[in-house]
């Protein structure tokens, strides 16, 4: 009897306690620092080519962005990209096609989305990587990619690329 009588206390307590505690959503400022790159996107370099297509939508009530990359030459990826409010930093997790995946962490910096993560290069040797999101005055999002293969003393442009918002549904 006592037996049961502790398992029904602390289901009790169990159902009091969440009863009493609010849900967290995702309306914060911080939660909201990446809407601007919410949409559909054509992709071109530099010199106007076109690098592809990206729609980026929010989904789980507003608390992931997730990317759906194709691009022009038949490569393709997505990632999901989430506000961890344990971290106080924003998570992505990026994989395509072929399996190769980046998972980078950061936040806002400025008015640019900068995140960084590293992985082992082809030859095992630990390569950072460095994607910054950058909002232009003409409405256009820069995305720059960058990597290092000496802890960050020298970068290499990995990607370049310049969305331009698409009147195109995916």
């Amino acid at each position: 009897m006592k037996v049961l009588f502790n398992v029904l206390f602390l289901v009790f307590i169990s159902m009091s306690a969440g009863a009493q505690q609010s849900v967290p959503d995702c309306t914060s400022k911080a939660h909201r620092q990446f809407d601007f790159w919410v949409g559909n996107w054509v992709v071109k370099d530099k010199d106007g080519n076109l690098q592809g297509y990206n729609n980026i939508q929010l989904l789980l009530n507003d608390c992931t962005l997730q990317e759906n990359w194709q691009g022009a030459k038949g490569s393709s990826g997505k990632s999901v990209n989430f506000y961890d409010r344990q971290t106080q930093k924003w998570h992505q997790t990026w994989i395509d096609a072929t399996g190769g995946a980046l998972y980078l962490d950061g936040g806002l910096q400025g008015n640019s989305m900068i995140l960084i993560g590293t992985r082992p290069g082809s030859d095992g040797i630990p390569v950072l990587h460095k994607i910054s999101y950058t909002p232009l005055e003409d409405g256009q999002v820069k995305q720059h990619w960058q990597y290092s293969q000496d802890d960050g003393k020298t970068w290499q442009d990995a990607f370049l690329g310049f969305y331009s918002r698409s009147k195109v549904k995916d």
